[in-house]
């Protein structure tokens, strides 16, 4: 283990520090959220705290999912220095390839009572087809940014169904997410969906009482 988390890992004997750099790999290497009930050191308090101030080290944070499961995401003042980069940032098309799997997996199902408020993870795909109607990219230029997505983890290729095609999802990626994060990517899902609505121009007008962009 690097020399950079020495600070934080010399306070414990060889079995805590075990136990601790255990619980910081499979949280930052793990597709899904972790369950704490396989690493101490994510059911210990002391030993989660240490987890999180070597995950800080690297602009890293700790994130609950589901009371009792958790996973690593950008910290978000992190990510904030991070979107402002072009090399760090999807392209136009992969950009709006996703917006169509989040409004038609996520926020359609969820203004159907489908899905809880916070969830970004759905069981409901985007078949091809309908992401072929909904865009103008020619069928190549689709493809390739959903390939694109798809490594990056940001969308998943499921089945709906023995007989059915299935269709793209919100990748793994979305795990990830910190709380502020998902309160942004909520806010701009309305934007994109339903711009000249009342909601939209309540984000706006928040967003310009606060200094932020829009």
């Amino acid at each position: 283990m690097s020399g950079l988390f020495e600070g934080v890992l010399r306070a414990f004997d060889e079995r805590r520090r075990a136990e601790v750099v255990a619980a910081y790999m499979a949280v930052e290497h793990a597709a899904e959220p972790v369950a704490e009930v396989r690493f101490a050191a994510l059911r210990e308090p002391a030993l989660r705290r240490a987890v999180e101030e070597m995950l800080a080290l690297n602009g890293r944070t700790l994130i609950r999912s589901e009371q009792t499961r958790w996973i690593s995401g950008y910290r978000d003042e992190v990510a904030k220095a991070l979107a402002e980069d072009p090399a760090c940032v999807p392209g136009v098309r992969e950009r709006a390839v996703l917006t169509l799997v989040l409004i038609h997996s996520v926020a359609i199902p969820r203004a159907a009572g489908l899905l809880a408020d916070d969830s970004w993870l759905s069981p409901h795909p985007t078949p091809l087809d309908e992401l072929r109607r909904r865009t103008q990219l020619p069928v190549t230029e689709l493809e390739a940014s959903l390939r694109r997505l798809r490594l990056a983890g940001l969308v998943a290729q499921v089945k709906a169904g023995p007989d059915d095609a299935g269709g793209f999802v919100p990748g793994a990626q979305f795990h990830r997410l910190t709380d502020a994060a998902r309160r942004r990517l909520q806010e701009e899902l309305i934007l994109a969906a339903g711009p000249d609505s009342p909601l939209a121009a309540a984000i706006r007008a928040r967003r310009r009482g606060r200094g932020e962009s829009t």
